[in-house]
């Protein structure tokens, strides 16, 4: 059976690639701002945001091709005070965005939901907390200098795959799952499904 990931996340896609799922990678082609403010305005959380996402995204290419399992990601931002941080859209947003998160810890959630003819069939939501370190003004520069804007489409303003690790002091949960995709309960999924050998 066929997978398509609702997504042309080089991270997601690489995240597959690499543990050998294969699938085909489409833009799944949601809305995705208009999306989030109609769920901000219906007073979704970060976590409900982030499923909602994924199976929006999952349901639009399901529609289109009944017959694959269809794939749809999402991963949101909360701060320690419950605030939501989207991907920053300019290298002052992300350096603003990384000042308000040093010195605490915010939780990543990411969501995983698998369509099958329109229908939603499996979903999986896991949540990261990080701690980043309380990071000189001086460094932040340097960061950005390197890091801009290879981090302009990832929640949080980081990569933790590079440079991104040095702005943390501690991490509890996946690894995956801070890359925007929880990967291992997907895989344990996908065998079930016979996608996957077992």
């Amino acid at each position: 059976m066929t997978l398509i990931l609702a997504s042309q996340s080089a991270a997601r896609r690489a995240m597959l690639s690499d543990a050998g799922v294969p699938h085909d990678a489409m833009a799944p082609g949601v809305d995705e701002d208009a999306a989030k403010q109609a769920l901000r305005a219906e007073g979704n959380d970060a976590r409900r945001m982030a499923d909602a996402l994924a199976e929006l995204k999952a349901l639009k290419l399901s529609r289109r091709f009944p017959e694959a399992l269809v794939l749809g990601c999402d991963q949101t931002l909360a701060a320690a005070d419950g605030a939501m941080f989207d991907k920053p859209e300019t290298r002052d947003e992300a350096a603003a965005q990384l000042r308000a998160l040093r010195g605490t810890t915010h939780r990543l959630i990411s969501a995983a939901v698998i369509c099958l003819g329109g229908e939603p069939i499996w979903r999986h939501v896991d949540v990261a907390k990080l701690a980043m370190r309380d990071f000189s003004d001086g460094w932040l520069e340097t960061y950005l200098d390197a890091e801009w804007p290879a981090i302009a489409g990832c929640v949080g303003g980081y990569r933790l795959e590079g440079l991104g690790a040095q702005l943390f002091a501690r991490i509890d949960g996946s690894y995956f799952t801070v890359l925007g995709l929880p990967l291992l309960p997907l895989l344990d999924y996908l065998r079930v499904r016979g996608v996957l050998g077992s």
